[in-house]
């Protein structure tokens, strides 16, 4: 249930998908494809954007943004957690793997073979790694929504390494 990024980078990392459900960089599927969805609490993303600022400009470390907000999880969402499904953009693993200069295309290396695209389509889609609040474990552990949506009806499913070219 992990995914590697490796290949054209400075530093080779390795994903779990597994914890990402407790991220604040999560988006809903249905919002990820929707930019005027209404947000389910304008306050909740004020409060998680300043906490993903602070921590950008002050404490300049790779650590995720793991519930931020220094309060236990309600049940209500934990609740929530359970029953959506949920995307997380890619844009800052490959920041932190630190893509070199002179790198320009992907290889996905599926369940079902390998799958080559654009480093600039990769870096601007959303790893779906949630359905219907439960990991992807027959398709996953991550499956590549294009963040235009284009291929949301047939997804790049069963991703298991990620090698930048």
């Amino acid at each position: 249930m992990i995914v590697q990024i490796t290949g054209n980078v400075t530093y080779t990392i390795t994903l779990d998908p597994t914890v990402w459900i407790f991220d604040d960089r999560k988006i809903l599927l249905e919002e990820a494809f929707n930019p005027d969805a209404p947000k389910e609490d304008e306050k909740d993303d004020l409060d998680k954007a300043a906490n993903r600022f602070s921590q950008e400009v002050y404490q300049q470390n790779l650590k995720p943004p793991i519930n931020k907000s220094n309060k236990s999880i309600s049940r209500k969402e934990g609740q929530k957690f359970l029953e959506n499904s949920y995307v997380m953009p890619i844009s800052d693993f490959l920041r932190y793997a630190e893509i070199k200069e002179d790198a320009n295309s992907v290889t996905l290396e599926t369940a079902n073979g390998e799958d080559n695209i654009p480093l600039d389509t990769l870096a601007k889609s959303y790893l779906l790694f949630a359905l219907n609040g439960k990991p992807l474990k027959e398709d996953g552990p991550v499956q590549l929504l294009y963040s235009d949506g284009s291929n949301r009806e047939n997804p790049i499913k069963g991703i298991q390494k990620i090698i930048v070219n």
